[in-house]
């Protein structure tokens, strides 16, 4: 599995973006997919997760309904909708692959999660 995660950038507060993860080895159907990120000087923050059922879950707490977690499955990708970005979103982003249970099963504990994509850097300018 190699997972790739793209779509960062430079935006302003208020502003969206929409993150993508692209597994080019494996069907992204086949396990969950979750969302991490890190700002600097910070732990790795889970952001959310999605099964292969399509049920999401979320840090609610960091995220506030802003974020939304989705799959593509014919484009075999994972995608991380952010919008109402604040500063506070700044950091590294990356995806990651848990393949326990067969993807029923969502964590929020990064140990969990077995293979890790190489982030993407997402500012938010206030």
């Amino acid at each position: 599995v190699q997972l790739q995660a793209s779509g960062g950038g430079l935006v302003q507060a208020g502003d969206s973006l929409r993150l993508s993860c692209a597994d080019s080895g494996r069907s992204a159907s086949d396990y969950a997919t979750g969302w991490f990120r890190q700002a600097p000087g910070k732990e790795r923050e889970f952001v959310g997760a999605i099964g292969i059922d399509g049920r999401t879950i979320y840090n609610t707490k960091s995220v506030k309904g802003r974020f939304t977690i989705s799959r593509d499955g014919a484009k075999n990708t994972v995608y991380l909708q952010m919008n109402s970005l604040e500063p506070e979103d700044t950091g590294v982003y990356y995806c990651a692959a848990d393949y326990r249970f067969g993807g029923v099963i969502m964590t929020s504990n990064p140990i969990e999660y077995d293979s890790w994509g190489q982030g993407t850097q997402v500012t938010v300018s206030s």
